[in-house]
């Protein structure tokens, strides 16, 4: 039998060799995808800034051929650029599991004013137990304040949190107001998780009232890349309802919430702000928009005929978008556009609509405009 001869010390330094060169070839590889990527996002920059130099020349020619004096409003546009390019240049991305106590140490460390917590998990995904959306949820909210409570360059802290707090009940009010998270018990996980953080929120804001702290209660969005529990109901092709219910939906275009919070952060206010479009749409309706078939279910069935979908892996919803979909749910905003002063660009019809308009290849009902016409 033929034992295997070891290599000599010339076949080793041929093979460190070949390593080392790999090794570089894969490092220069690496630094030129990140200067391509880096040159890009410069590019990207310069781009928006001609275009806006473009509108400002637009501007000041159009003043001047109209004989106006220039006023504040020509040079706005280009007012705007620059301070998003100087908040850009002033803005450090960390990427930290926030369940991690190491979060206590970036935050002070990085000496940042203005903290933006944008995770609350609504339903755990495929490969998330509900323990750990709980832990993510509440733990990790917990750990974030106790980062910001060592940071003493923090002025403001902003959570976006859910409408979901007010709960849906069939006797609630037309519209529920910051004050109303006490009118009926927490019947479900979120619910509580949510009241949780809150609490931790509220109690954070007592003892640092230097801190401006503002709590977001967005209602649903919907939006063509909007990957939420609406989507996913909508997307439906035979769209399940409570038999006997047509509960009112209040939601907010997917556009409009990043410029709510765009807007908290610039004019951030103490306390919570309820979050969403103006009006409420019927659920009938809203699915008839876009274009689907309802499938009316009876009351005692509904939740049974949720975990059956669930595991035929068809659909999947939390207990508190089923209750959603029969109690319905409307907040009042005015609190974010007297105080916070921002005004959604769309109703919650034109929301819909919106959203319907991107959906004309995937509709199983025509439009019931188009239905009449025809």
């Amino acid at each position: 039998m033929a034992s295997k001869r070891r290599p000599g010390p010339q076949q080793l330094s041929d093979a460190v060799r070949e390593a080392v060169e790999r090794t570089v070839q894969a490092t220069v590889g690496s630094a030129q995808l990140t200067r391509e990527r880096a040159q890009d996002a410069v590019d990207d920059v310069v781009r928006s800034a001609e275009a806006g130099a473009t509108s400002v020349r637009e501007r000041l020619v159009e003043a001047l051929e109209d004989r106006r004096p220039v006023t504040f409003q020509d040079l706005e546009p280009l007012k705007r650029d620059l301070r998003a390019i100087l908040r850009l240049e002033r803005t450090d991305f960390m990427d930290a599991d926030i369940r991690n106590p190491v979060i206590a140490k970036l935050i002070p460390q990085a000496e940042v004013d203005t903290v933006v917590h944008n995770r609350i998990i609504r339903q755990p995904g495929p490969g998330l137990s509900p323990q750990q959306a709980h832990d993510i949820n509440v733990i990790g909210s917990l750990q974030l304040l106790a980062a910001c409570e060592k940071a003493k360059t923090v002025r403001t802290i902003i959570i976006r949190g859910s409408a979901g707090i007010y709960g849906s009940e069939p006797a609630a009010p037309q519209f529920f107001t910051e004050e109303m998270t006490r009118l009926y018990p927490m019947r479900t996980r979120f619910q509580r998780d949510v009241a949780e953080i809150e609490n931790y929120f509220g109690t954070f804001a007592r003892r640092h009232t230097d801190v401006t702290c503002t709590m977001l209660r967005y209602q649903p969005r919907i939006g063509p890349s909007a990957e939420t529990q609406f989507s996913r109901y909508l997307s439906l092709a035979a769209v399940p309802t409570c038999f006997g219910f047509d509960p009112r939906m209040q939601l907010i275009d997917e556009r409009d919430a990043i410029d709510a919070l765009l807007a908290a952060i610039r004019n951030p206010v103490h306390g919570a702000v309820n979050v969403a479009s103006p009006g409420t749409i019927g659920l009938t309706r809203m699915i008839r928009m876009v274009g689907k078939a309802s499938v009316p279910v009876p009351h005692p069935l509904f939740g049974a005929a949720s975990g059956l979908g669930k595991r035929l892996g068809l659909f999947s919803f939390s207990p508190d978008f089923r209750r959603l979909l029969q109690h319905g749910r409307a907040v009042d905003t005015a609190r974010m556009v007297e105080e916070v002063g921002f005004t959604p660009a769309r109703t919650t019809v034109e929301a819909v609509e919106g959203y319907a308009a991107t959906l004309d290849g995937r509709r199983l009902v025509p439009p019931l405009r188009r239905a009449v016409a025809s």
